[in-house]
């Protein structure tokens, strides 16, 4: 496997084709949870590792599984994987796993990991299908922590309440108040807020993208 290869996957999955930024893929979750970081961060290292697995477990078995029933089976691993994942949230992040609720099990209807199923893993090899789940999860669990943020911020006035459900009662000192005494602004929680704090983050990625892009037509001309 090549360096360039692996660089490519990296910035295909955290920016060229960010699944919730490019592909917008996944928003139900993305925009139902994300009122506060915690929120957004359990979800995303669920939906990570669900990418993570089933990339790899259909990347092992591509070779045997008939091109005619290949998404019935996709279906089927991450629905197995995913009730997986949601038993040992059940078990252990008990009080985080009824705060995202049906959101967990939802997870397996997220287009974005059935389309690197089909897209990706589904043709590549074993490395190569877990680094993209990795990347792509990664990048997904970016955006909702970062649309968490903007959100709690806005809404509640701090930053990471709630930690202790996702890392113990000593995470209680990680929750940060921006604004003292602040009274809430609801429209932040509500989903109208996570639309805007989506389109916020969209708007920001296609301006970097194109301050980039006239910064390099600027260097080919002095070039030339």
């Amino acid at each position: 496997m090549s360096t360039s290869s692996y660089k490519g996957i990296i910035k295909d999955g955290l920016w060229t084709n960010n699944q919730a930024l490019v592909a917008l893929l996944g928003l139900c979750p993305l925009l139902a949870v994300s009122s506060t970081a915690i929120n957004g961060l359990g979800l995303g290292l669920a939906t990570m590792a669900t990418l993570i697995v089933t990339n790899i477990m259909v990347s092992l078995i591509r070779q045997w599984i008939k091109a005619e029933i290949r998404i019935p089976m996709f279906v089927i691993i991450i629905a197995c994987v995913v009730t997986a994942i949601e038993l040992l949230m059940a078990a252990h992040l008990h009080e985080l796993y009824l705060i995202l609720g049906i959101f967990v099990p939802l997870i397996v209807t997220n287009c974005a990991i059935i389309g690197r199923a089909e897209a990706y893993a589904s043709k590549n090899g074993v490395v190569y299908s877990a680094l993209d789940g990795l990347m792509m999860g990664l990048g997904f669990t970016i955006v909702l922590v970062l649309l968490g943020v903007i959100r709690e911020v806005i809404g509640y006035g701090s930053i990471f309440r709630n930690a202790d459900l996702m890392l113990g009662e000593w995470a209680s000192v990680l929750t940060v108040l921006v604004i003292e005494d602040y009274k809430g602004f609801l429209f932040a929680i509500l989903p109208p807020g996570a639309f805007m704090g989506l389109a916020a983050l969209i708007a920001i990625k296609n301006k970097l993208e194109h301050l980039s892009l006239n910064k390099t037509t600027q260097i080919i001309k002095k070039i030339n």
